[in-house]
């Protein structure tokens, strides 16, 4: 898997974390609520998808950690020594970083809704 392919999977998992998990509690936490219910009414598939929120919070985690890997191992290896091609390298790898990050940004603010804010709110 090259390291754009891992971080477009790193992004789309973890905003599926986002979207099945982080996006209820945060309706919640705004009391939104009933705002949310109507959400649900057209969207009933996030029903399903809150049901499997540790199994989805974990393949995303191995998904991030994939990336990262991948990242971590491409980001060593030399560019081309032709100008063009090695400014398009460098380039690109900096677009991959950035979209790592934004991935793992993604990543932590819906862990930190899905779990622990709950935990402060409701204890």
């Amino acid at each position: 898997m090259n390291d754009r392919a891992a971080n477009f999977f790193s992004l789309f998992a973890s905003s599926s974390t986002l979207i099945c998990c982080a996006l209820p509690s945060l309706f919640v936490v705004l009391g939104a609520g009933a705002s949310f219910a109507s959400l649900l009414t057209i969207f009933p598939f996030l029903i399903v998808l809150s049901q499997f929120k540790v199994t989805i919070s974990l393949i995303a985690l191995a998904t991030i950690a994939l990336a990262g890997f991948a990242h971590y191992k491409t980001a060593r290896l030399p560019c081309p020594a032709d100008p063009e091609l090695g400014r398009a390298c460098l380039q690109s790898r900096k677009r991959a970083r950035v979209l790592y990050y934004v991935s793992v940004s993604i990543f932590v603010f819906a862990t930190i809704f899905t779990y622990l804010v709950p935990r402060v709110i409701f204890s």
